[in-house]
């Protein structure tokens, strides 16, 4: 299946919202996990704690920061998702928390503007 531009431009985000938490000291622990109320971008481990991320990527500016895209009906759908994780893997810490990545694309020789928003859905 051959991806279209706007899901390219999402997975390359997804890739590189892994590499920078991994760098963090994050383990990667799921990709794209599908649930009933959507899908969930990255689960991974920091200490003890899972961390739902959703990445929003932009290849221009023209539309605003990547994190406005962020409405109060997907926070929902996010925190209904990160719900039925945890439900599905009780074996999983009872700590828990959804962070936001946006990264803006820039031109070719410029890296990305990566900003990493913790607890962004509470």
């Amino acid at each position: 299946m051959k991806l279209v531009p706007k899901q390219a431009l999402g997975r390359l985000g997804e890739s590189l919202a892994a590499e920078f938490l991994e760098k963090l000291g994050y383990s990667i622990i799921e990709r794209n996990f599908r649930t009933p109320y959507g899908e969930l971008d990255l689960v991974s481990k920091h200490g003890n704690v899972i961390i739902f991320t959703e990445v929003k990527t932009r290849a221009s500016s023209s539309l605003g920061p990547p994190e406005i895209s962020i409405n109060y009906k997907k926070a929902e759908h996010i925190r209904s998702s990160a719900e039925y994780y945890i439900q599905q893997h009780p074996e999983m810490s009872d700590e828990w928390r959804i962070d936001v990545i946006s990264i803006q694309m820039q031109s070719k020789n410029i890296p990305p503007n990566i900003i990493h928003f913790e607890n962004a859905i509470t």
